[in-house]
């Protein structure tokens, strides 16, 4: 069933709201306006070095224009004689605005000096209303991070570089794959099935980041955020709170992520070229067994060993890998026309031999100025990206190199024999795949295609009116294919295996604007919005799956057994909102919001939605009675908020009906129905949120304070309720659950030393959120992306591991069995020895949330060209699953040193198969400080290249961690970018350490 009359009304909603503009148009009177030249020089208050790339704009005007190299600008500008305010903003220094008198005289000088914002909060920021606003009268925090900041970091992508950079949001890398996914979560986790990460936006353009699992790789699959290169990156804004999001609506419970690209600025052509080598190695391999001798079979009581010869399979499994990165860009324009035109091309391998990611793009942006009132802007983006990918198995397949090498007996020669790969495994039980014929024999691999694009129209018919409409476009088309030849030692597929699956998606949004400002009587400001978006996503997957194959063909058509499925999906959704902003002497700053949100994918009795928000700040430095305070505290804001905001990832486009699948009956087509019984009553997941914080400066602006103390609840949680075998299915959505989140966040900025030649800088960053689940059926959910081990359980956080546990003495000793062996805990104990008796018992064993994490920056500048960069990361109190040590110190398998002391007598034979069941025994302390990024660069100006820039710089990331675990990484996640599955580490790929080399020309 398709939502087609929300399409028609959505097309006649747009229809009318553009014949109203245009009767609006039709009676807007000229003026009589004069041409002006206004020109000057921006400088640095600091360095007193000129500032290029300042945007200079009157206030009222769309119209502006931005400093060349050295400083100089030129703004023409057609407007009636009177006093105008002429503005001058750039990312990091604090905006300046000067008062211009347009008379009788054409021209006009204007020089302006900006002073550095350590403190951040005199940035402008962009919210869902299009109004760019000062961090300062906001009652809601929001993150910013340049775009310098995210290239120097060495990272493939976006969400990759924001790692540390902002408090409130934990950012983890779950593979060490060189596309690797990335999972973000801001102020916690806010559903249990949907997804946690928040909504991303591209110059307006909804983008879609969703991470399909088209071939199974073990858990991993790529993240489309990688596929936006940062390189184009101009500013990120993060949006985190509710009271911020509601105006985002049914999208944006997790938060909000803006990306600005780069835009071309008024002057000659600016080319700039950058290229990079890197290289890329495995930071920590496990200690595996290296006892020369074996058990002769598995029996406690014998004890017999033979010799055998020792393999470190890690060595022939990772590889020092190597990748390049080139950007070329060129930019420029007239006052009235700007362009950005930029291609890129990132080559990197893979740590795991045989595998790599390859990306090739270009973007295109065009802002063109029509008249005083008018402009439109173009972007376009395509790239192109395939990967080269070896599985890691584990979770739903037996096959891969990492699983095949911790399942395997490492006194096995793993090389090929006349071609013929021998098994590893132990052939007493099911056999894993040998890790080189996985990965020299496998096939696996990805290609994605993909554009993105906009169209935006601004116009400000009248002083402090602005209309601004956009229109974007994100599809995607991603394939993937897997080929395991015949005659293999996986345990599932020795007659031949070929799969591929495409998936193709594309995301429509057409945004309305409205925002009028005005003053009365210099004392209350007025910004008022309005605005209207549609949005429309489909997406097409298709999966076909061969086995049997013949002996030469890699293509499905080659097996004898093949099974196809497809699905198709078409979600709608409209949105209203309305925004009232009061600002009361440049000091109260008050905010009320509303938004209705309607959406297909849910029933016509709960569609329609309403979220709203309100906030107010006050900026108590303004006050005249603190005045005496401004050279210690220059500026004190107490700011606080509420709002809702609705989530649309927990559930499928047609989940809310009883579907039914298609099933072939003999010489006959038929259907059956799902195991999800439907439920029309469902409703979108709501989240309500508080915010309270105080912004500070103190010592001039050399050290600033950000706080932020937030509540959050999610009701009407979406969660699978188990059904009674007798009602024909399994399953049911429904509302029944809760959710909280509640914590605070902490950023200090300071300034140690603030020179003319020597800058110091420094960041720390400290977030802190306790999650917690409620009113689960029966009190427990498990997930099966944790092997049936983590689960949602009442009173705690969402992921909690949750398995077997030691029996224990009254002391808290082991309670061993006779034999001497360590054993699980049961329902109950038998009255005469006291052992443990009955069915085994489960607990909450681990939580893999942090207790908090942090981050501490520091940047030095020394002269005019040398400089140096290094962040540290830190994640206390999350415990991790390591499943992979539970298997290689296993007496069947044995691979891992920790198996070695069965071996050497240390502890009674048997000991190892005992603990394997006790998964209590596996948890282990995931708290970590990492070397996240640390760079060193040099700029100078060399005659040879006619004194333009020249950037030398050396970099490195994930160079160390300081953790007390065991396995590869605390830090990634087998199950991929799951919401639930947290803390999970089933040999994933391991982070790599990565030495990166680069050069930066621009002329």
């Amino acid at each position: 069933m398709r939502e087609i009359y929300l399409k028609k009304w959505c097309s006649s909603k747009m229809t009318l709201l553009w014949t109203l503009l245009l009767a609006m148009f039709s009676h807007i009177a000229v003026a009589q306006n004069t041409r002006y030249t206004v020109s000057g020089v921006v400088t640095d208050s600091r360095t007193k070095e000129p500032l290029p790339g300042v945007v200079v704009k009157f206030r009222s005007s769309n119209n502006g224009t931005a400093t060349s190299a050295d400083g100089t600008y030129t703004l023409m500008e057609s407007l009636p004689a009177g006093t105008y305010q002429l503005t001058f903003s750039f990312l990091g220094y604090k905006p300046e605005t000067k008062s211009v008198e347009l008379g009788s005289a054409a021209v006009v000088n204007v020089d302006a000096q900006l002073g550095e914002d350590i403190v951040g909060l005199e940035e402008i920021v962009v919210t869902g209303t299009s109004v760019a606003t000062s961090k300062k009268q906001l009652g809601n925090a929001i993150s910013t991070v340049s775009g310098a900041d995210i290239q120097r970091g060495v990272a493939t992508s976006v969400d990759q570089a924001l790692a540390g950079k902002v408090a409130g949001a934990q950012i983890s890398q779950n593979s060490g794959n060189p596309a690797g996914g990335i999972s973000v979560r801001l102020r916690g986790t806010s559903t249990v099935v949907g997804s946690s990460d928040p909504l991303y936006i591209v110059d307006g353009v909804i983008i879609n980041n969703g991470s399909p699992e088209l071939i199974d790789l073990g858990g991993y699959a790529q993240n489309r955020l990688v596929d936006i290169n940062p390189n184009d990156i101009d500013r990120i804004e993060i949006i985190k709170g509710a009271a911020a999001a509601a105006i985002y609506g049914s999208r944006a419970s997790n938060g909000v992520v803006q990306i600005f690209t780069k835009r071309g600025k008024a002057g000659k052509p600016k080319v700039t070229a950058s290229t990079q080598f890197r290289v890329n190695e495995v930071r920590k391999t496990l200690e595996y067994n290296d006892y020369p001798f074996r058990f002769v079979n598995t029996t406690a009581s014998d004890l017999t060993q033979e010799p055998v010869q020792r393999y470190d399979f890690q060595d022939m499994i990772f590889r020092t890998a190597y990748g390049t990165e080139n950007n070329l860009s060129v930019s420029g324009g007239s006052d009235n026309t700007q362009y950005y035109l930029s291609g890129n091309y990132l080559s990197n391998q893979g740590i795991v031999d045989n595998t790599s990611f390859n990306r090739g793009g270009a973007r295109l942006r065009i802002d063109q100025t029509l008249n005083s009132w008018m402009s439109i802007s173009l972007g376009a983006n395509y790239v192109i990206s395939t990967s080269k990918e070896i599985p890691n198995g584990g979770l739903s397949e037996a096959y891969g190199a990492l699983t095949g090498f911790i399942f395997s007996n490492n006194f096995i020669n793993p090389e090929p024999v006349d071609g013929v790969y021998p098994s590893t495994a132990p052939t007493s039980i099911l056999r894993r795949t040998n890790p080189l014929e996985a990965i020299n024999r496998f096939d696996f691999g990805q290609r994605t295609n993909r554009f993105i694009g906009d169209f935006q129209l601004m116009l400000n018919p009248i002083n402090n009116l602005n209309i601004n409409y956009t229109l974007g476009y994100d599809n995607a088309t991603q394939i993937a294919t897997g080929f395991i030849p015949v005659g293999n030692t996986t345990p599932s597929y020795n007659t031949g295996y070929s799969r591929r699956a495409d998936r193709t998606s594309y995301l429509l949004n057409n945004d309305l604007n409205i925002s009028y400002r005005t003053n009365f009587g210099g004392w209350l400001e007025s910004s008022t919005g309005v605005g209207a978006t549609a949005q429309l996503e489909k997406s097409y997957t298709t999966g076909i799956t061969a086995t049997q194959l013949g002996p030469i063909a890699e293509t499905i058509n080659n097996g004898a057994t093949i099974v196809a499925g497809e699905t198709r999906t078409d979600i709608n959704i409209l949105g209203f909102f309305a925004q009232q902003t009061f600002g009361i002497g440049d000091r109260v700053f008050l905010t009320g919001a509303g938004r209705y949100d309607v959406s297909s994918v849910f029933g016509e009795e709960n569609r329609w939605q309403f979220y709203p928000k309100v906030s107010g700040s006050y900026l108590i430095s303004n006050e005249n009675f603190w005045q005496g305070l401004t050279d210690i505290i220059p500026v004190l804001k107490f700011r606080a908020s509420y709002g809702q905001a609705g989530n649309l990832t927990a559930i499928g486009a047609y989940d809310r009906y009883t579907n039914y699948n298609p099933v072939s009956l003999p010489g006959m087509p038929g259907v059956i129905s799902s195991t999800l019984l439907g439920n029309a009553g469902i409703k979108p997941e709501r989240q309500t949120e508080t915010e309270v914080g105080a912004d500070m400066s103190f010592f001039g602006g050399r050290l600033g304070l950000e706080f932020s103390y937030y509540h959050k609840d999610v009701k009407d949680l979406l969660l699978f309720v188990g059904l009674t075998p007798s009602s024909g299915f399994l399953n049911q959505y429904a509302n029944i659950g809760t959710m909280t989140n509640k914590g605070f966040e902490l950023l200090v900025t300071a300034a140690p030393i603030q020179k003319q030649n020597l800058k110091w800088t420094s960041t720390v960053t400290f977030s802190r959120n306790r999650n917690e689940v409620n009113n689960i059926p029966g009190g427990l959910l498990t997930f099966a992306g944790g092997f049936g081990q983590v689960a949602a359980v009442n009173g705690y956080p969402i992921g909690a591991f949750y398995s077997t546990y030691f029996a224990r003495n009254p002391d808290g000793s082991l309670l061993l069995t006779p034999a001497g062996l360590p054993q699980s805990e049961r329902v109950g104990r038998n009255a005469d020895t006291g052992q443990p008796t009955g069915a085994t018992r489960s607990k909450v064993i681990g939580d893999p949330n942090p207790d908090w994490t942090g981050s501490f920056i520091n940047e030095l500048s020394i002269g005019k060209g040398l400089s140096l960069r290094a962040q540290l990361d830190a994640s206390y109190g999350a415990d991790v699953f390591n499943f992979t040590r539970r298997v290689g110190e296993r007496d069947l398998y044995g691979g891992l040193a920790s198996y070695e002391p069965e071996l050497r007598g240390e502890v009674p034979k048997g000991t190892s198969a005992a603990l394997f069941g006790i998964f209590e025994n596996y948890i282990e302390d995931g708290s970590y400080i990492k070397l996240r990024e640390i760079s060193v660069a040099y700029d100078f100006k060399p005659a040879f290249l006619n004194n333009n820039n020249v950037r030398v710089s050396l970099a490195g990331r994930n160079l160390f961690s300081i953790d007390n675990y065991s396995g590869y990484d605390p830090e990634v996640n087998a199950a991929g970018q799951t919401t639930a599955v947290r803390g999970f580490d089933f040999v994933e790929v391991p982070i790599p350490r990565t030495y990166a080399l680069g050069v930066n020309v621009s002329f």
